[in-house]
């Protein structure tokens, strides 16, 4: 059986209390643009660096944190985590380093979702 065929797109969507918050956070903390509020549907997207990767914001009563971790690459891991932690964002840990290959930590947004930095250390 053939792949099915999809776009060059993702979205990640994650259940959140307050769309319109969280839409903040993303923008205040990592840099991300609001692309737009569905109010109707309870749904906000915010675009991230990543031309075609979009996280989406569905609200919840009681959200599911935790249901997916995005990984997002840094030229710079210390300098992003140390600015994060500046602004009381949580860390889960310290950082871990696979000598020659990569260097992650893991963070929180407000509804405990996990998210993760990396950082590519095999120098391509």
């Amino acid at each position: 059986m053939p792949a099915i065929s999809l776009e060059n797109t993702i979205t990640i969507a994650m259940s959140v209390r307050d769309r319109h918050a969280s839409a903040a956070w993303y923008a205040d903390m990592l840099g991300f643009e609001l692309i737009f509020h569905a109010d109707e549907a309870g749904w906000s997207e915010v675009q991230t660096k990543t031309p075609g990767v979009t996280i989406g914001l569905g609200e919840a009563v009681e959200p599911a944190p935790g249901n997916c971790v995005p990984v997002f690459g840094t030229a710079d891991l210390d300098a992003g985590r140390a600015q994060l932690e500046a602004a009381k964002v949580r860390f889960d840990g310290p950082t871990e380093v696979i000598d020659g290959m990569v260097k992650t930590a893991t963070f929180y947004d407000p509804d405990g979702n996990a998210l993760m930095l990396a950082q590519d250390l095999t120098g391509g």
